[in-house]
């Protein structure tokens, strides 16, 4: 094979692949690091109300709800799903002296009983939506999914909107000040224990949205939280633990390393490189490539 056919024919699909799969997983590590960034909560049942978001999506879908209005409702559904979990389990452990351990194990606790009662409902068997935009497009020689290039487009616009309302509105200023120091914000009259719980229910928000995004490309099963919970931290802690700039460089960065490493290594060791990976930064860069959110 001569070196254009590589680069058209293995290479290019392979990083446009490799680029999908990233967008996937920083639309679920998305809302993973805000919740971490602001309420310093590993929320471990991250991955479950993404699987809940794709069996909505599926199960309102099956209702004859169409695919580009479920984009809005399901994440409005979650939404106070998010505010019953935060105020129900997180809020009344959260000033324990052990708070990070405890909210650990309870959201742990939480993502299983999630899971359990996922396959008691839907069942255990895999399911997959149909793709809402059919069809490949051919550029420059590559044939690629429609779908995937709209998730490409897709993710970008919803990372954008993310760092827009973090950074640059008044009620960003508020999350990234109580972030900073709860007790200052709550002086300067920032509502906290409503910013929190808010929060806390925008990244379960979307959890939902990544799951109904998601759906019709990797199928909806219980335990598919897991799948992506697991590279969806791995960039949260490498982009650095909260900050939304350093989940969408760690998460295309680690994806593509991934895509392209398995074009000269067997795929099974692909999962080591990417998990070694955040080994290292827990070893010698602890606060990520990028910090903090409110404190970078």
């Amino acid at each position: 094979m001569s070196p254009i056919d590589y680069l058209q024919f293995v290479l290019a699909p392979q990083v446009v692949n490799g680029l999908a799969l990233g967008v996937a997983v920083v639309l679920v590590a998305l809302g993973l690091t805000i919740i971490f960034g602001m309420l310093d909560v590993i929320n471990m049942s991250h991955g479950e109300f993404y699987a809940i978001g794709a069996y909505a999506a599926l199960a309102l879908g099956a209702a004859g709800i169409g695919f580009w209005f479920l984009l809005v409702l399901v994440p409005v559904l979650m939404i106070p799903l998010g505010m019953a979990a935060e105020r129900l389990l997180i809020r009344p452990v959260f000033d324990t002296k052990d708070r990070h351990v405890t909210t650990l194990l309870v959201t742990f606790g939480l993502g299983l009983i999630v899971e359990d009662v996922l396959k008691v409902i839907f069942g255990a068997n895999t399911q997959r939506p149909p793709t809402p935009i059919p069809g490949a497009s051919e550029f420059f020689g590559i044939i690629l999914p429609n779908y995937r290039l709209f998730l490409i487009l897709v993710g970008a616009a919803i990372v954008l909107g993310v760092a827009f309302v973090v950074y640059k509105t008044r009620l960003g200023a508020m999350v990234r000040a109580a972030a900073f120091d709860r007790n200052m914000a709550a002086s300067l009259g920032v509502p906290v224990s409503l910013v929190y719980a808010g929060t806390f229910a925008f990244g379960v928000g979307l959890a939902g949205l990544a799951g109904v995004l998601l759906a019709p490309i990797y199928s909806v099963f219980p335990t598919m939280g897991r799948d992506f919970i697991l590279l969806a931290f791995t960039v949260v802690i490498v982009g650095g633990m909260g900050s939304i700039w350093g989940a969408v460089v760690a998460g295309l960065l680690l994806t593509q390393v991934q895509a392209l490493a398995s074009l000269v290594i067997s795929p099974v060791w692909t999962d080591p490189i990417v998990f070694g990976t955040m080994v290292a930064f827990l070893v010698f860069r602890p606060q990520g490539l990028f910090g903090r959110l409110g404190h970078a």
